[in-house]
């Protein structure tokens, strides 16, 4: 574990232009954790450059980063979902090394601050039935789970539980 000092943590949204960033710390995040993930690796490592950046028509990838290093990552697409969410918040990972921090709330912090401005008001995410210890850490941020798990439709047999949260502005 590495301990790092919040103070340093700097969270921002990537721009198109930061596509390798993006691509980077999905792929980390994908090999680090892919239990915890819709996503397919393989499938993952195989997108080029233009897919990367179509990404950021829909997607504001968002990242934490501590001594010039990525070590968080978040991505947030305005949608009308389900329990009135205005934003759905996908690809949730903290580096091993850092979890346990403060991290991902200091990440919510940030789409806090912005949710005004980016109709992030209403957030809405989900997660898998079994990730125990990510509902905890979602719950502890301030998302309720909604209505019934629903199965996946990327890892068939599985199911997701949907959670919602609303800022306080």
């Amino acid at each position: 574990m590495i301990s790092a000092d919040l103070s340093e943590i700097n969270v921002a949204e990537l721009t198109k232009n930061s596509w390798q960033r993006f691509r980077d710390i999905r792929i980390a995040s994908l090999k680090s954790d892919p239990e915890a993930f819709g996503g397919n690796f393989e499938q993952i490592i195989q997108q080029t450059q233009a897919d990367w950046e179509e990404k950021f028509q829909t997607q504001v990838p968002v990242v934490a980063t501590y001594q010039s290093r990525d070590i968080a990552l978040m991505v947030i697409e305005n949608l009308q979902g389900d329990f009135g969410t205005t934003c759905w918040i996908g690809g949730c990972w903290v580096q091993p090394e850092f979890r346990g921090q403060g991290i991902m709330r200091k990440m919510f912090e940030y789409v806090d601050a912005k949710a005004e401005s980016k109709s992030w008001r209403v957030q809405g995410l989900g997660v898998w039935v079994t990730n125990y210890a990510a509902i905890a850490a979602y719950e502890a941020i301030g998302f309720i789970s909604k209505g019934e798990p629903k199965p996946s439709t990327s890892k068939p047999g599985m199911f997701y539980q949907r959670m919602i949260r609303s800022t306080s502005i």
